[in-house]
């Protein structure tokens, strides 16, 4: 199974990506099919390279 804090931070980069994308295409009021696949490639772009790049090691406190 999962754990969520894996999938996190990819999937609010993703929520990041899409909502700056749909504020972007909804200047003139309209979003056409090309801005909805815009908004879709920013998603799952954001889905993939977060997901990819692993969380840094965490240093020592002392």
């Amino acid at each position: 199974m999962i754990k969520v804090g894996s999938a996190a931070k990819s999937i609010v980069a993703a929520a990041s990506a899409g909502t700056a994308s749909l504020f972007t295409a909804m200047g003139d009021n309209v979003i056409v099919t090309g801005e909805w696949v815009t908004i879709a490639l920013a998603v799952l772009g954001a889905l993939g390279i977060t997901y990819a790049v692993p969380n840094a090691a965490k240093s020592d406190q002392r």
